[in-house]
């Protein structure tokens, strides 16, 4: 009786642990095609947000996401940004190369329509190397970058980016 026991809890333990192992390519195609919106950007809490245009191509391909495009904001500064991520099971991992040209590393998982990323930067940003990024699909057509950032005067979270893009 106790090998069955054993034997019927290894199974269940094998099922469960596939479903925790999600599919995200589906989630991940939904994301694929041509972006553009505007937004805004703070490169330093405390400073006036500036208003950027962005457009993005964005591909998918199995477990995988590189988001490629550029913001430009006023109208003569120009910036690449790029994320490329890879799903495995309900975790996410990548880089994302943003104005500064020095890769940083992203980890998260997806909850709903959004991929919850923490972001280490490659340099110190605001007093740390730390911040989160959200990846938001807004409907059949809309998408939603934002990132967040503590303030290292009081602690309290402030959005340094904002972004909304449509296809």
């Amino acid at each position: 009786m106790r090998s069955y026991f054993s034997l019927a809890l290894a199974v269940s333990l094998s099922l469960a642990s596939g479903a925790a192992l999600a599919d995200e390519s589906p989630f991940l195609a939904s994301l694929k095609g041509s972006w553009s919106g505007k937004g805004t950007v703070t490169t330093r809490i405390g400073a006036s947000p500036t208003t950027v245009s962005c457009s993005f191509d964005s591909a998918a391909s199995g477990p995988s996401l590189a988001m490629n495009g550029t913001c430009r904001g006023f109208v003569v500064v120009q910036r690449a940004i790029s994320a490329n991520l890879t799903a495995n099971g309900g975790r996410y991992s990548g880089t994302y190369l943003g104005p500064s040209g020095k890769p940083s590393s992203l980890t998260g998982s997806r909850q709903g329509d959004a991929i919850n990323l923490d972001v280490r930067w490659a340099r110190e940003i605001n007093g740390d190397h730390a911040a989160n990024m959200i990846i938001q699909k807004v409907g059949t057509n809309g998408l939603r970058l934002r990132t967040t950032d503590k303030d290292p005067k009081t602690g309290q979270t402030v959005v340094t980016s904002d972004i909304n893009l449509t296809r």
